[in-house]
């Protein structure tokens, strides 16, 4: 078995801003191996937060350090604690290594999920470096500025998930643990920013409130604030084909890029 060294396994662009964006669900890389024990449909990853690395290229610009994985949530998922614990106790949702995708069909082939033994090892291969990766360079950004902001940049299919949420969910659906993994200062320029702008509908801490990264990490006593943004992918690509769309994607990256700057207002 040919082992990736931890560059293969995630990539890092440092900036000189206090800003990291985690793009944890960008991969969708899946080892011929794990592939081959996978149903046809789940080859395709599709639960991948489909390009918001381009979505999000603008950061590099304001400085931001970038961090993006390459393989799939299917290998392990990055946004899930390594003990596996439900973030949304007594609602569907999908785990560590996940056996069900987000419509609630098989990902694997009868009798290929993998087991304990084998989450384990995937742990350590694949979730260990980005986990090692985020909190070196969140150490790094707050050494070097005095506080930082985390940035988790997500995306799903926004309608016809029923396994996962009724109805249709918003556009944008900030996150930040509601209210324990940001200041309350930094939450509301963030709610002034959607509030002002009409293209888009929006939630804070709805039914996505941030995942475990946010959670984790989120320590705006100690000068590491955390927000996770959730964009229904219907907003910049097509939900269908998996298309980037451009003309979408500009519209929307100038709510992000205002979003952004006000996570990078230092405070009073």
């Amino acid at each position: 078995m040919h082992h990736d060294s931890a560059s293969d396994i995630v990539t890092l662009h440092r900036g000189t801003a206090p800003l990291l964006v985690s793009l944890p669900h960008d991969g969708s890389a899946i080892p011929p191996e794990l592939a081959s024990r996978m149903t046809p449909e789940a080859r395709r990853a599709p639960d991948t937060d489909w390009h918001v690395s381009r979505l999000y290229a603008f950061a590099r610009e304001l400085g931001a350090s970038v961090l993006v994985p390459k393989y799939s949530r299917y290998v392990v998922d990055l946004n899930r604690p390594e003990d596996d614990t439900s973030l949304y106790p007594g609602q569907n949702t999908t785990g560590l290594c996940p056996a069900v995708r987000f419509t609630g069909e098989p990902v694997y082939l009868e009798g290929q999920v993998p087991s304990a033994d084998e989450v384990a090892a995937r742990v350590e291969r694949y979730w260990r470096p980005y986990h090692q990766a985020l909190a070196a360079e969140i150490a790094r950004l707050k050494a070097d500025h005095g506080r930082m902001v985390l940035w988790e940049g997500h995306s799903i299919r926004g309608s016809d998930l029923p396994f996962l949420f009724e109805d249709r969910l918003p556009d944008l659906n900030l996150g930040t643990a509601a209210g324990a993994s940001c200041s309350p200062a930094l939450q509301q320029r963030l709610e002034s920013v959607l509030g002002a702008q009409t293209d888009y509908d929006w939630v804070a801490n709805g039914r996505f409130k941030g995942g475990h990264i946010t959670r984790h990490y989120g320590r705006p006593a100690e000068g590491v604030e955390a927000v996770q943004l959730e964009i229904s992918q219907r907003n910049y690509m097509d939900e269908d084909s998996f298309q980037y769309d451009d003309a979408k994607a500009e519209r929307l990256q100038r709510v992000l890029r205002m979003l952004l700057e006000a996570a990078l207002v230092a405070p009073r």
